[in-house]
């Protein structure tokens, strides 16, 4: 038994073995960290737990960040689906909104999220998962097996990549996350493994270039509500995928390209605040009053 190093070498396995993806992962992690699967299931509900207590305290709170920048959002989103019909989206869809920003917003109050691929973009994964989890009745093992499709496509991308946007800018954390969670919904409604991957690549492909550029260096704006862009990015991801839509590039070329494309990225748009909406005219104003020029 040895680490996946490529999606090519995934889905070969997985084929070779009979395996759904997820139990390819499961393996290859209990194999690496030499523990028992059940243990290794039994830290991923640990996981799964402080997601869904990070959306409950998101959505329970308006208390401003420490910079007065955001705080209140997700309870706008869930109060406009609980106060309005014939809205554009579907309670799901207003769910997933709700829920991605309220976890950012707890991100930034300084409580407990799980970095999913990373705390900049912890909403994506746990909103579009548990949310779909509400709305099907998936039980609790489907949805753990779900985490771990996703954490296997981001270890899969990290091997390739740093995952942080001072290395290849947003698309390696965003862009990364939704492709996590595109490929755990595609698994959810019962897609093959092949179109799990399929999803991944759409979502993954279609944020390559996506610059890192928080307004006075706080994972703040537009960080936050890019995380509700990006885990509704996803389901059109999976939906496209379980529709039979391939991606014209296959996965491990599109991380190719996301890597290239991050050595090619100015480093002022590599969350250094030095270019992008950091160095709008709006964007110096937020930066010097919190800094108190």
């Amino acid at each position: 038994m040895k680490d996946i190093g490529s999606f090519s070498e995934l889905l070969a396995v997985a084929e070779k073995k009979n395996q759904k993806l997820s139990d390819v992962f499961l393996d290859v992690e209990a194999f690496m960290l030499d523990i028992d699967i059940d243990k290794l299931k039994q830290k991923m509900c640990i996981h799964f737990t402080d997601m869904k207590e990070s959306i409950k305290r998101g959505l329970n709170s308006t208390e401003k960040s420490a910079s007065g920048l955001s705080g209140d959002d997700s309870v706008k989103i869930t109060n406009r689906y609980a106060n309005h019909n014939n809205l554009p989206f579907s309670g799901l869809l207003g769910k997933v909104l709700s829920y991605s920003i309220a976890v950012m917003e707890e991100n930034q109050r300084m409580g407990k999220i799980v970095a999913c691929p990373t705390a900049g973009s912890c909403g994506i994964v746990p909103s579009a998962i548990i949310a779909f989890g509400e709305e099907y009745n998936f039980s609790e093992e489907k949805l753990i097996d779900a985490l771990f499709i996703a954490a296997g496509i981001g270890k899969i991308i990290a091997q390739s990549v740093a995952l942080a946007g001072a290395v290849a800018g947003c698309q390696a954390e965003c862009g990364v996350g939704a492709a996590m969670t595109a490929g755990s919904l595609a698994y959810l409604m019962d897609g093959s493994n092949k179109m799990i991957i399929n999803a991944a690549a759409l979502a993954l492909k279609n944020t390559l270039g996506l610059v890192c550029d928080p307004v006075a260096g706080l994972v703040e704006v537009p960080c936050i509500k890019r995380n509700g862009f990006y885990a509704i990015h996803s389901i059109t991801a999976s939906e496209l995928a379980l529709a039979g839509v391939e991606s014209a590039i296959p996965m491990d070329e599109v991380v190719v390209a996301m890597k290239q494309i991050g050595r090619l990225m100015s480093p002022t748009l590599k969350e250094s605040s030095e270019g992008g909406l950091a160095i709008t005219e709006t964007g110096n104003k937020i930066r010097k009053k919190l800094q108190g020029e």
